[in-house]
């Protein structure tokens, strides 16, 4: 195994910016895109989320791309941890079966690196990239680290 290949690369494709409801924000994201913007957190709110249930997801423009994708992230300091996260989701890390799928879907996933080095990657990126577990009710489940065990 070689460990000194990325297990993620991001290509910049936007694929992952796209479709509804998909970019669940915490009361961390919503503090650091409101501030990043320069907007009240209740204008930020107002002007670029949708509320489904306890949770606040970002906006989504008519095709179906974040509102704030143009030629890639527009927002890409301040991005959410859904977005910092990626592909380093819970299911990603959790089960080798779910990691398979996710490289049909991501080319910018090393396919050929085992499972075992895809997550020991994960959570260092999750680490340096300030993504924490997170179990508040308005956070993705993506995001839950809980029974991760680190290979």
């Amino acid at each position: 195994m070689n460990q000194d290949q990325p297990a993620f690369d991001c290509r910049r494709c936007g694929h992952c910016c796209q479709g509804e409801g998909g970019i669940v924000l915490t009361s961390r994201d919503r503090d650091r895109l409101a501030g990043h913007l320069g907007l009240d957190l209740n204008d930020f709110i107002e002007a670029h989320t949708t509320r489904k249930g306890e949770k606040y997801h970002l906006g989504v423009r008519e095709d179906g791309y974040c509102i704030f994708f143009e030629d890639g992230c527009g927002v890409h300091p301040a991005r959410p941890d859904i977005c910092r996260a990626w592909p380093f989701f819970r299911g990603n890390l959790l089960d080798a079966t779910s990691w398979e799928l996710s490289l049909e879907y991501c080319a910018g996933i090393n396919p050929g690196l085992p499972h075992e080095e895809f997550v020991r990657q994960g959570l260092a990126s999750l680490k340096i990239q300030g993504v924490r577990h997170c179990d508040e009710p308005d956070a993705p489940h993506a995001l839950r680290l809980d029974g991760i065990v680190k290979p």
